[in-house]
C-alpha cells in the first residue's frame, strides 16, 4: 500500500469526483436506467460504469456531456456549479417536481391550477402553513 500523504488538493478533487457519481447515480437510479443500459449508451463496459458511478473512474467530458443528455439534466447539474438547477430547491420541492414530472400533461395542468389555488388561499389568510387551525 502506498504510504504517501494526500495533499488537499488531492481530498478536493476526490470529494468533487465523488459528488459527481453520485449524482450522476441518483440520476440513472431515478430514471430506472440499469448500469448496463447507460453503459451501452456510452460505448463503455458496465464494470467502466460501475467504476464511475463509485468514483473510480474519472468521467471523459464527452461521457459527461451524453450523460447529462440522457439525463435530462445541464451538465452543470452532475458538477454542482453554483447557480445549477437543483441547487436553490428544497428538498421537498424537489420531490414534488419528479413525482409531477410522472403525471400526463393534462394532470400536470390540473396540478399547477391547484397549486395556484393554495397560493391563493395562503396569501388571503384562508390557511396558514400549520394546517389551517
Amino acid at each position: 500500500m502506498d504510504s504517501t500523504p494526500i495533499r488537499p488538493k488531492q481530498r478536493d478533487e476526490e470529494a468533487e469526483r465523488t459528488r459527481l457519481a453520485n449524482r450522476l447515480r441518483d440520476a440513472r437510479e431515478y430514471l430506472g436506467f440499469s448500469q448496463d443500459q447507460v453503459a451501452q449508451h456510452l460505448g463503455i463496459s458496465r464494470s467502466a460504469m460501475s467504476n464511475i458511478e463509485t468514483g473510480q473512474r474519472k468521467v471523459e467530458a464527452v461521457e459527461l456531456t451524453r450523460l447529462a443528455s440522457l439525463y435530462k439534466q445541464p451538465v452543470t447539474y452532475f458538477t454542482g456549479e453554483p447557480g445549477a438547477p437543483g441547487d436553490s430547491l428544497p428538498p421537498d420541492v424537489e420531490h414534488l417536481a419528479r413525482k409531477a414530472s410522472k403525471l400526463t400533461p393534462k394532470d400536470r395542468e390540473e396540478l399547477a391550477r391547484f397549486a395556484d389555488f393554495l397560493r391563493l388561499r395562503t396569501q388571503s389568510g384562508g390557511d396558514t402553513a400549520a394546517g389551517g387551525q
